[in-house]
């Protein structure tokens, strides 16, 4: 694995905050951010949150996302947007998220870790220098083309405010996917269970960008949530995502499909 872009100095922060989902990358990165800190001293500056997403998720994901920050000995601090989770949100506006429209990630993430912010900057800020926060996300070029054109490292206007100065870093931006898994398997932490089962990434559990084989296993291990998102496409009427409905993926499953027997070459999705 290599680095060839910026890595900033972590002691030049108040705060290292760690976004960390349970899944393989923010996992490594956690890990590779953590042996930066040890280096530099500076672990206590360290905090993970997690944006919980609730029933949406794989089960144990929030549990799992915990259990990889304390091994670590780091705050961990969960967040979720307060009106209701994705599937309340989607049942409220009648229309599923998609490409143009991807408020699952601003408010369910984005605007949720911006909450965090204002409030560590409430137990911190003196009333002098802006709290200098150092955001780590676990964003790697090779997911798909539009991260590969992201920038690395850079100062994030959108976060920033009097009282805090926020940059944003992608630290394994540069990783493949056998760097990944490769820092895991070192660290000896447990990774989230839908790995093992053939699955690619773990975002939502039906995600609108996955691929129907990706949909089809989850909809095998998780058949009440498949359910509870049929009820909400039906009732809202508009279809989970072009050319593709959840209630397919149910009628498919329930008549035995044998398409997850290959789930193992379910190919990642791009985001």
């Amino acid at each position: 694995m290599s680095t060839t872009h910026t890595t900033p100095t972590l002691n030049d922060y108040d705060l290292i905050v760690v976004n960390t989902s349970a899944g393989k990358d923010s996992q490594a990165m956690m890990d590779y951010i953590m042996e930066l800190a040890k280096a530099e001293g500076v672990e206590h500056k360290v905090i993970a949150v997690h944006c919980d997403l609730g029933r949406v998720e794989w089960k144990g994901t929030r549990e799992l996302a915990e259990e990889q920050a304390k091994h670590y000995g780091l705050r961990f601090i969960a967040v979720s947007r307060p009106q209701g989770d994705l599937l309340d949100q989607v049942e409220a506006r009648g229309m599923w998220p998609s490409s143009t429209a991807r408020y699952c990630t601003s408010d369910h993430k984005r605007a949720q870790v911006y909450k965090v912010f204002t409030q560590l900057v409430a137990e911190r800020h003196t009333g002098t220098a802006p709290v200098r926060i150092l955001n780590c996300q676990g964003i790697r070029a090779q997911e798909s083309p539009a991260r590969s054109k992201k920038t690395p490292f850079q100062f994030d206007k959108m976060a920033s405010n009097g009282k805090r100065s926020i940059d944003t870093w992608f630290p394994i931006f540069d990783w493949t996917v056998a760097d990944v898994w490769a820092r895991i398997a070192a660290s000896g932490v447990r990774h989230h269970y839908a790995y093992d089962l053939g699955m690619p990434r773990l975002s939502c559990a039906f995600c609108i960008f996955a691929p129907e084989k990706a949909l089809l296993l989850s909809g095998e291990h998780n058949p009440e949530l498949l359910a509870e998102y049929v009820r909400v496409e039906t009732k809202i009427n508009h279809t989970f995502r072009v050319g593709l409905s959840l209630i397919q993926i149910q009628t498919k499953l329930a008549s035995g499909a044998p398409a997850v027997q290959d789930a193992k070459t379910i190919e990642s999705w791009c985001m």
